[in-house]
C-alpha cells in the first residue's frame, strides 16, 4: 500500500505546539495501540521515513492536529477525503457496503461505480452531500483525461484547460505538466529501448507495470508538483492551495 502524503515540517511544528518530546509522542501513540520508538518519530520529522496510514491517524490524534495538516494537502481525491476523515480502506468499504477489493479498485483508479445507496453512504461517511461527492469524482476523472492527453501529446496546449479545471495558476500547471511529460517520456523511451534491444519479456513487463502505476498516480502526482511549484514561489502554508 502506498504511503500517505506527509509533511515533516508540519509534524514537527504540531509536536512543538503541544510541547511534547518524541518520547512522549511515542508513549501516547502506544496508548492508541500504535507501538513505535521515538527514533521513528524523529525520522518522520527529518523526512527519512514516512508514517503508514494507521501511524498517521494516531499521530494526528496525539498531536491534536487535523490529518490534512500533517499531510500538507487540501483533500482533492477520494483517497485524500478518506484520509482526512481518518478512515482505513477496510472501514470505509464496510460503511459503504462494498467489498474491500471493489472499493480499493475504485479509489486507485478514480472511478466510482457504486450504486445509489453506496454513493449516499460514501458521501455521509466523508461528511459531504452526494452532489459534492459526484462533482469531486467527476472532476478528478476529467482531470485524469486531460493529464493523460497532455503527457502523451502536446502538453503546452493543455495548460489553460487544466488550470481552469483545477483552479490553479497557469505557471504552476505549466511546471507540473513539463515535469510529468519528462517523466512519461523517460519511461516510454526506456521501454522502447528494451524493445529495440530485444530484451526479455519479463523486463518489458516490469517497465510496462511501472508505466501503469505511474499513470494511475497521475492526479496525485500532478497535485504534488503543483504544490511544489507553489513552494518554489512562496512559503508553503499549513495546507496547500
Amino acid at each position: 500500500m502506498p504511503t500517505p502524503p506527509f509533511s515533516p515540517i508540519e509534524a514537527r511544528a504540531a509536536r512543538l505546539r503541544m510541547g511534547m518530546t518524541p518520547e512522549q509522542v511515542a508513549t501516547e501513540m502506544a496508548k492508541l495501540g500504535v507501538y513505535l520508538g521515538p527514533d521513528l518519530v524523529e525520522a518522520w520529522e527529518m523526512g527519512t521515513k514516512v508514517p503508514s496510514e494507521s501511524q498517521l491517524f494516531a499521530l494526528a490524534d496525539v498531536l491534536w492536529c487535523p490529518t490534512p495538516v500533517l499531510m500538507a494537502i487540501r483533500p482533492r481525491t477520494l483517497h485524500d477525503h478518506r484520509m482526512a476523515r481518518q478512515l482505513t480502506r477496510e472501514r470505509l468499504a464496510h460503511r459503504v457496503g462494498m467489498e474491500l477489493h471493489a472499493y480499493a479498485k475504485a479509489e486507485a483508479e478514480h472511478r466510482w461505480n457504486g450504486n445509489e445507496h453506496q454513493t449516499r453512504a460514501l458521501a455521509e461517511a466523508l461528511g459531504m452531500p452526494p452532489e459534492d461527492l459526484r462533482e469531486i469524482i467527476g472532476q478528478v476523472a476529467r482531470l485524469i483525461q486531460l493529464l493523460a492527453q497532455a503527457v502523451e501529446g502536446h502538453w503546452k496546449s493543455h495548460v489553460v484547460p487544466i488550470a481552469d479545471l483545477a483552479d490553479v495558476d497557469e505557471h504552476r500547471v505549466k511546471y507540473a505538466l513539463r515535469v510529468l511529460r519528462q517523466e512519461y517520456t523517460q519511461i516510454t523511451q526506456r521501454y522502447m529501448g528494451h524493445v529495440v534491444a530485444g530484451s526479455a519479456e519479463a523486463v518489458l513487463r516490469e517497465i510496462a507495470g511501472e508505466r501503469a502505476r505511474w499513470l494511475r498516480r497521475l492526479p496525485e502526482h500532478f497535485w504534488e508538483l503543483v504544490d511544489h511549484a507553489a513552494g518554489r514561489q512562496s512559503p508553503r502554508s499549513a495546507s496547500a492551495t
